[in-house]
């Protein structure tokens, strides 16, 4: 049974915005006062995954805005946009209808991806980047290609490029999702628990958010056999000149531990690599007291 879009409405601390920015309107959930700090959600989730950091940083005095991507939760779902420079414009454009010049970019998972591609893409909104879970975009292709345990733990990838059958199976149950959630944490913590799983499970029944969310994916396959993904892989090659904070869950079973190795040759100013022991993929819910510290030290280390 369909989720109305006010599901992501969450009660908190934070107040929930609806901003228009790149010809669309963006679910924000904001919080806090001082320098801006964007955060980027990944799959299968939305902006509540962020939830822990948020009442950290602003604490820490930082404005902090969770959005929710293009396609995802109360954010609109349109008929196309779901490539990476899409994304990027986004999210800059989000930056801006929120009255500000830059902001920090903090993603995981797919909102790694889109920070990792923003200095490239957006430089002049861009402050700093952080990715959690999620290595240097050529780094990953590398290792899905060439690494044979990391192929196999994107194989999820291969399957969204089928139509209409993965929608199917995350508009009707939640068993996708949860499947996916506990493959991808570690199986030595306490995430997903079943109310994870059926918040997540909830949020890709919002009409058309299971079709949007598997776009981004579809376009990360269609685009390496057309000239797109290829330009797109040599415009971020070029030099970083951001700081940068790459956080690595040790038990990530998306993105395997050792297929984020070597981000850092495309970062010659200040780059950190941290790795987050213990923990999965979803390193927000997982170990969010670990997280915030490594944030909060390095934000607060930003000129």
């Amino acid at each position: 049974m369909p989720v109305d879009a006010a599901f992501v409405n969450v009660e908190g601390p934070w107040e929930h915005r609806y901003v228009s920015a790149n010809g669309a309107r963006f679910h924000v959930a904001e919080l806090g006062d001082g320098p801006l700090v964007l955060l980027l959600h990944g799959f299968p989730q939305f902006w509540y995954t962020w939830r822990h950091q948020m009442v950290a940083l602003a604490e820490a005095g930082f404005r902090v805005a969770a959005m929710d991507l293009r396609g995802y939760g109360g954010s609109d779902k349109p008929p196309r946009g779901y490539d990476t420079y899409m994304s990027t414009l986004d999210a800059a454009s989000v930056i801006r209808a929120l009255g500000e010049k830059q902001a920090v970019v903090v993603g995981q998972g797919l909102g790694g991806w889109i920070s990792w591609s923003m200095p490239t893409f957006r430089r002049d909104v861009t402050r700093a980047v952080a990715s959690l879970s999620m290595p240097h975009p050529r780094i990953m292709r590398h290792a899905t290609w060439t690494d044979r345990k990391q192929r196999r733990a994107s194989s999820w990838i291969v399957g969204l490029q089928r139509p209409f059958v993965p929608e199917r199976e995350m508009a009707e149950s939640h068993e996708y999702v949860g499947e996916l959630m506990r493959a991808w944490s570690s199986p030595f913590g306490e995430f997903p628990t079943d109310t994870d799983v059926e918040r997540y499970g909830d949020a890709m029944m919002i009409p058309f958010v299971a079709h949007s969310a598997a776009e981004h994916y579809r376009w990360l396959g269609r685009s390496s056999v057309r000239p797109d993904g290829p330009l797109f892989m040599r415009r971020v090659r070029h030099a970083i000149r951001v700081p940068v904070l790459q956080l690595q869950g040790t038990d990530d079973g998306c993105v395997l531990p050792a297929s984020t190795r070597g981000s850092g040759a495309f970062v010659p100013g200040d780059y950190r690599h941290v790795n987050v022991e213990g923990a999965g993929h979803f390193l927000t819910e997982e170990a969010p007291e670990q997280v915030n510290a490594a944030l909060l030290s390095w934000l607060r280390s930003l000129d």
